[in-house]
């Protein structure tokens, strides 16, 4: 590959395609900003790719011209594993809503965190379901009067920051769709960050939640996280994530930890004598 081949490739990460998201959806700047972050840390679009469940944020992949799939509603995070593990050199990134993410997808969650796979899951939290017209979510505010829920919400609503971090997240961070330029710093530093990577992305639906008011709500609720903050102090971590009277944004947790590919490159340099077997000779074997 020549290098006027790498640049032309380093600017192309959003394609020709116009996004159907409805104005005013928070969305759209997550894709510009996921766009911008890739492009400032160089990478090529051959060398990265965005997985996607199934809903509106998940359409996400569309747009760029990077390797990407929509696949299946909440499995994007399975399929962006053996992704990583057949291709680890590849940057891979996991894009999604809170119904994809915590609902039919809740379970890889936990295991993707647990085995610190390198991945980037950046969730787009609207606390609806924007895709089949505003139904409701795992993270529907009680009260809410939905298409499922005439008299309101009812169901206590999964809190994703704490979900994440009780499950030993080791980057979780939060960010606010409207808020670009903190939202782009923060995607650079959780695909930099090695090790499974969360940013909860508060990115308001304006036609099943709230209208444009939606933004004016909660404007007056955000509140960055302040540099006095130890970002690896896993309790004040909780703390912040428990504060309901305000959504904090900003990095609440980092912690270094062995990495899943780390973890195999050990194994295998420990049994130097085993023999290698790779997935697809086991699916010759047994086709």
């Amino acid at each position: 590959m020549t290098e006027a081949t790498t640049q032309v490739e380093r600017k192309t990460f959003r394609n020709h395609v116009k996004p159907i998201w409805c104005p005013g959806c928070g969305d759209h700047s997550v894709l510009a900003c996921l766009v911008k972050a890739l492009d400032s840390l160089e990478l090529n679009t051959t060398d990265t790719a965005v997985i996607s469940g199934i809903g509106c944020s998940s359409r996400l992949p569309g747009y760029m011209s990077c390797y990407g799939m929509n696949s299946i509603h909440g499995r994007a995070i399975p399929i962006a594993t053996g992704l990583k593990m057949g291709r680890p050199e590849m940057t891979v990134v996991i894009t999604g809503g809170d119904g994809d993410g915590f609902a039919i997808g809740g379970n890889h969650v936990m295991h993707a965190v647990r085995r610190n796979i390198d991945l980037t899951y950046i969730m787009m939290d609207n606390g609806i379901y924007g895709l089949t017209k505003g139904q409701v979510s795992p993270t529907t505010p009680i009260g809410y009067k939905t298409k499922t829920t005439a008299y309101g919400a009812y169901e206590k609503p999964i809190a994703p920051l704490e979900v994440v971090l009780a499950y030993g997240c080791t980057y979780v961070a939060q960010a606010f769709s409207a808020d670009m330029k903190r939202l782009q710093e923060l995607i650079v530093e959780a695909i930099k960050y090695p090790g499974f990577s969360f940013i909860n992305v508060i990115s308001p639906c304006i036609t099943y939640r709230g209208g444009s008011q939606i933004y004016k709500d909660l404007k007056p609720l955000l509140k960055p996280i302040g540099e006095e903050h130890d970002v690896h102090d896993w309790d004040a971590a909780h703390k912040i994530a428990r504060d309901k009277t305000h959504l904090h944004v900003g990095v609440l947790y980092q912690e270094r930890r062995e990495t899943y590919q780390e973890t195999q490159d050990d194994l295998k340099h420990r049994a130097p004598h085993a023999e290698a077997i790779s997935v697809v000779d086991i699916a010759m074997k047994y086709r």
